[in-house]
């Protein structure tokens, strides 16, 4: 009995039956332990950092997140669109079609890795230097990244298999895998940094290993689900017409999440003429606003792969119904956790640092962004949907429209106009004022597009090609 309650658990999950708000519900929780687990990995390296090397290794960690996320923004499109892909071949059943967007994805993922491996190595150092980077933590940023761009094919693996699993309903062992691979990036962080001496290189080296422990843990995995999909060398093989539905469908993804990942370079510029103690509280802020974000994140997966199956069954209804009942229960968890920031904020920031200036700083920050999770848990929800239902270029324009014709532009607005004799750079208060604008707007015209409904056309053909 035990045994089959197990197998059960890590089993693929038809999302087509039963009610909506328990399945979205079951597949979120085990997703929101792992977003967080996730974002363990970079917590872990900021307060190992912070405390054993200091605030400037802390910035540089930092100043090097958005630069490292904009380069991974091509395995996390070929996640997406796989995602979707067989989230809806597998409602509808079509095993030949879901075989064989599995064996592409594993394809273009070795073939995107060496692409980003080439061209980050060569522009690593060159865009660091153009986004006016402290010459007391360039050399520090610089080791950082190049020691996960060579260990990057775990990352990526991780990802990409992840989705697929996602997209077949089972969060659980994605889960368990990332949970491993967490303990050994916090041993390993520890090891190396403080009994080694390492500095940031062993805060790199140790997230490169424990991810390739995960890859390898859901590649085992996917080769045992030989009921649900077929696996070998003929599946590997790329077929243009797949390939290019793949990029389609995860390519709008991929670039908003560039876009994302630019406005932030472009506000990292920004927040580095501001000096070390602004650029080490946004750090902070941004590491808390990670695990803040994570419910709507997994909310936001929940629904694209919840509406992925039930259009693949064409079942249009239960996905309005899953889309009331998911989305209320993400703004109500949203509004949870703003309190719990508006109240305890100033303890959450002393986790990172003993510096009282810069725990002050990061807490009367994070209260500006606080309110902004609620909007952001209308537009990770229905965005999520739209995917789902094969309709990623409207998520992409909305994100488009939020970052670079409001946030970045506002950021420095804000900047020039309150520009003094004591602040010639402005205030930096602009840096989180600005992303508090986007979020709202874009919940605001995320809701307004799903209302209008074009996304219930997207729906990917299922055919034999």
């Amino acid at each position: 009995m035990c045994n089959m309650t197990v197998k059960r658990l890590f089993a693929p999950s038809d999302m087509t039956k039963g009610k909506p708000w328990e399945k979205i519900l079951v597949f979120t929780i085990p997703m929101l332990i792992g977003n967080i687990a996730q974002q363990l990995y970079n917590t872990v390296d900021s307060i190992v950092v912070g405390h054993y090397v200091g605030d400037n290794a802390l910035a540089a960690v930092g100043s090097a997140s958005p630069i490292l996320n904009l380069l991974l923004v091509l395995f996390m499109g070929i996640s997406v669109g796989a995602g979707v892909m067989v989230s809806q071949y597998f409602g509808a059943k079509e095993r030949k079609e879901l075989s064989k967007t599995i064996g592409n994805c594993i394809t273009l993922t070795a073939i995107a890795t060496i692409l980003i491996m080439i061209i980050g190595a060569l522009g690593i150092r060159p865009l660091l230097e153009i986004l006016n980077t402290p010459e007391s933590i360039i050399d520090w940023c610089t080791s950082y990244l190049m020691i996960l761009l060579l260990g990057i094919a775990g990352v990526a693996y991780y990802n990409i298999l992840c989705g697929i699993l996602r997209g077949l309903g089972d969060s659980i062992s994605a889960l368990v895998y990332l949970l491993i691979a967490t303990v050994i990036n916090i041993v390993l962080d520890i090891w190396f940094v403080a009994g080694f001496h390492m500095v940031v290189t062993g805060v790199a080296l140790a997230t490169v290993i424990a991810q390739a422990v995960s890859a390898v843990l859901c590649f085992i995995k996917l080769c045992r689900m030989r009921d649900i999909f077929d696996m070998g060398p003929r599946y590997l093989k790329i077929s243009s017409s797949r390939s290019l539905n793949i990029i389609r469908l995860g390519l709008p993804s991929g670039l908003t999440q560039a876009i994302f990942s630019m406005a932030m370079i472009v506000v990292q510029s920004l927040t580095n003429s501001f000096g070390e103690l602004v650029i080490a509280a946004n750090v902070i802020i941004m590491r808390v606003d990670g695990f803040a974000m994570m419910p709507n994140f997994s909310f936001g997966t929940a629904m694209t792969t919840y509406a992925g199956q039930n259009v693949g069954a064409r079942r249009y209804d239960r996905v309005e119904q899953g889309t009331r009942q998911g989305t209320l229960i993400a703004v109500a968890t949203s509004t949870i956790i703003t309190g719990l920031i508006l109240i305890f904020g100033k303890y959450l920031m002393g986790i990172f640092t003993s510096t009282a200036e810069l725990v002050t700083l990061s807490a009367n920050m994070m209260k500006i962004l606080a309110v902004g999770y609620i909007a952001m848990a209308v537009t990770q929800c229905l965005s999520g949907v739209m995917r789902g239902a094969g309709d990623t270029m409207t998520p992409m324009w909305i994100s488009l429209i939020t970052t670079v014709a409001i946030r970045v532009p506002l950021a420095y607005g804000i900047s020039y106009a309150t520009r003094t004799p004591e602040l010639p750079n402005g205030a930096y208060q602009c840096i989180w004022i600005s992303l508090l604008c986007s979020w709202i707007f874009g919940a605001v015209i995320t809701w307004l597009f799903y209302m209008k409904g074009g996304w219930k056309k997207k729906a990917l053909a299922l055919d034999k090609n």
